[in-house]
């Protein structure tokens, strides 16, 4: 079984081959591929974490959607003076599926 850890939006996250992750918003390559940067690598017993090794591995995802995340409310609000604050946010994500770890 060959899996690899990825940096993909500020987090690291555990893929295989057909695996589908969401992350943070990026701008797709050319015919909607994507290329991810692998932190550790695992090919049955052999595992690669030398970052000279790793520079050698492409993780590849093609882009299957762009989307929002849930709206998250922030609310401040300071007591007997009467000061209240309203604010909200959707976090801009991609959905990708892996499609190559060499």
């Amino acid at each position: 079984m060959v899996y690899a850890v990825v940096r993909a939006g500020g987090r690291q996250e555990k893929v295989e081959v057909g695996t589908i992750v969401t992350m943070d918003r990026v701008k797709d390559g050319e015919n909607g591929t994507i290329e991810l940067a692998a932190v550790l690598l695992v090919d049955g017993d052999k595992i690669t974490s030398d970052a000279k090794s790793l520079s050698k591995v492409t993780v590849t995802a093609t882009v299957l959607e762009d989307l929002r995340g849930p709206k998250i409310v922030i609310q401040k609000f300071k007591n007997k003076t009467g000061y209240k604050k309203r604010q909200g946010h959707r976090q801009e994500l991609t959905r990708v599926k892996i499609i190559g770890i060499k």
